[in-house]
């Protein structure tokens, strides 16, 4: 939660945090958090993963281009190809829905 508040701090739109309904995203010091930082706070209803379905695909992307069928042989190996995978697909994975940009690139358009 530090690291997302550090990095979406100069957000000029309104900023979501969007989780599942798991017990420590309803936890008062880390919905005060939230409220503090005039962050929305969206969950999931219960058993409704639809509700979740843009993140749902992100991590689904993730696990398949960079997870599955590959042995990682510590926790910051498997750190390292994340963080290039996330910056790969900012900046540079197109996708039709986007006009054939990165979600960098449409942003920016």
């Amino acid at each position: 939660l530090t690291q997302a508040l550090e990095v979406t701090s100069d957000c000029p739109y309104r900023r979501t945090f969007h989780s599942d309904q798991g017990w420590a995203y309803q936890m008062k010091n880390y919905v005060h958090v939230l409220k503090s930082q005039r962050i929305f706070q969206s969950m999931s209803r219960k058993g409704n993963c639809l509700d979740n379905s843009v993140m749902e695909n992100f991590f689904g992307l993730l696990k398949q281009e960079i997870y599955y069928g590959r042995i990682f042989n510590s926790y910051e190996e498997l750190e390292q190809a994340i963080f290039i995978w996330i910056e790969y697909y900012n900046t540079k994975r197109i996708k039709k829905k986007l006009n054939w940009m990165s979600p960098i690139q449409y942003r920016l358009a």
